[in-house]
């Protein structure tokens, strides 16, 4: 069994399921190369995917499909930002006060890129809103790492101290980080049980179709799931609140498929409500609790998915801080192992973001499975430093390995000024449309016979 089967495995014996049959796993060359297994969780996550997506085919009485993994297609799906272009230009991916700075006594990783969490990070060093780069690595270079970790943390910023492996893997937080399944399942026993029968409209190309997404995700492994929910079949409807907009590349590379509205959730929970009310799955990206600190009440519904992605997860001393791929990798020792000894350095790609993406859109289709039969809802949740966890402890590595291939260009697709990557699965050429424009969707759903048709 390879590496990228056993993430396979791990996911389907997690939530009970009998094993599918393997994927065949190509030889991915230089794609994705790291010293850590990167592509076993590409390949296995893909593949977790396309299996889930089987079992609902076959739930309706259609044939699967043969699951075929492409290696230029799920290394360039996973490298999606290094292939988007618009007018032939291609993003800055980070900003200016985002990444490694040096500190008295090592290295801190800083995520910067919303102007939010830039204003944070110099509040919580009491410098200037207007500090550039220079400013903030003189300033760090005074202060220990874990100083600036913890400062940051009561900001409500984003920073974390660079950590070896075994650092992180001693601590409280990779302890809790380590525990349990690559995906957590849990039923909603105190919820009635659901008696609707939306979704009977499959088709082996879209077979979730008439299923209800309700997308509150941002920047990467949310909108992961839900666009590759989207690519099934499912009518998606993601929300922004629009006093804090999105990036807008980040936008237009991950909402392929989707619909897109503005709700304000501190004025307006009453449209969320109604929306909730209608919805076979709820995504959320919020820091866990943080929904229902601003008065939102998703539990009770009867059959409702509820799938959620955190940094940290949900327990341990960090289950209620902010994160990302990029903070996750350098607090739980990754950014060391691909780094030299002059420098902590990433993975090839986001790996964490798009590995847990796709493991939440499986664990969505199969929770969807598993209420058809009991009638009951599910929570679903995956973490960036659980996923991580399974990097660090999967077979493998390769010290030596060679500089990882650059996506190829062959495997994107082109509307008009914007080129972005094509689904990491094989069977299907593009989207269904590209990203809306921003905002452009009213607050409401359509009807099963509109999916196909661009917003």
């Amino acid at each position: 069994m390879t590496t990228a089967q056993q993430l396979v495995h791990a996911y389907e014996t997690g939530l009970g399921l009998p094993p599918s049959s393997g994927a065949d796993v190509p030889d991915p060359g230089a794609r994705l190369a790291a010293t850590l297994p990167v592509w076993a969780l590409a390949a296995g996550s893909v593949a977790a995917v396309s299996a889930a997506a089987n079992r609902v085919r076959v739930a309706h009485g259609l044939p699967a499909r043969p699951v075929r993994l492409d290696a230029d297609r799920v290394s360039a799906a996973f490298s999606s930002e290094r292939l988007f272009r618009r007018d032939g230009s291609a993003p800055a991916f980070f900003a200016e006060l985002s990444g490694f700075f040096p500190t008295a006594d090592g290295w801190v990783r800083t995520h910067a890129n919303y102007p939010h969490h830039r204003d944070r990070l110099l509040g919580a060093l009491d410098l200037p809103a207007a500090s550039d780069a220079a400013r903030l690595t003189a300033r760090f270079a005074a202060m220990k790492g874990a100083e600036i970790e913890d400062a940051a943390a009561a900001a409500g910023a984003i920073a974390a101290r660079v950590r070896t492996e075994g650092e992180w893997a001693d601590s409280p937080m990779g302890r809790a980080a380590a525990h349990g399944p690559v995906v957590a399942v849990d039923i909603h026993d105190a919820a009635a049980p659901w008696r609707g029968e939306r979704g009977t409209s499959a088709t082996v190309e879209r077979p979730l179709t008439g299923i209800r997404v309700l997308d509150l995700t941002r920047v990467l492994a949310g909108p992961v799931a839900t666009r590759t929910l989207a690519l099934l079949g499912a009518d998606v409807l993601r929300i922004d609140p629009p006093h804090l907009p999105e990036i807008d590349w980040q936008f237009s590379d991950n909402c392929q498929g989707k619909r897109s509205t503005l709700l304000d959730l501190r004025t307006d929970l009453a449209t969320l409500e109604v929306l909730l009310d209608e919805a076979d799955v709820l995504v959320t990206g919020y820091r866990p609790g943080a929904l229902a600190a601003a008065g939102v009440r998703a539990g009770g519904r009867p059959g409702l998915i509820e799938a959620s992605v955190s940094a940290w997860g949900t327990s341990g001393p960090w289950g209620g801080r902010r994160g990302f791929d990029s903070i996750v990798q350098a607090a739980s020792g990754i950014s060391l192992l691909e780094g030299t000894p002059d420098r902590p350095g990433a993975l090839p790609a986001q790996a964490l973001d798009h590995g847990s993406g796709y493991l939440l859109a499986a664990a969505v289709m199969d929770a969807l499975l598993a209420r058809a039969d009991d009638g009951f809802g599910r929570d679903i949740r995956v973490s960036l430093a659980r996923t991580a966890s399974w990097l660090l402890a999967a077979h493998d590595r390769d010290p030596g390995h060679p500089a990882a291939t650059p996506p190829n260009p062959a495997c994107t697709v082109t509307h008009g000024e914007l080129v972005t990557a094509a689904p990491a699965s094989a069977d299907y050429d593009d989207y269904r449309w590209p990203a809306p424009p921003y905002g452009s969707a009213q607050p409401f759903w359509v009807e099963a016979t509109d999916h196909y048709h661009r917003p």
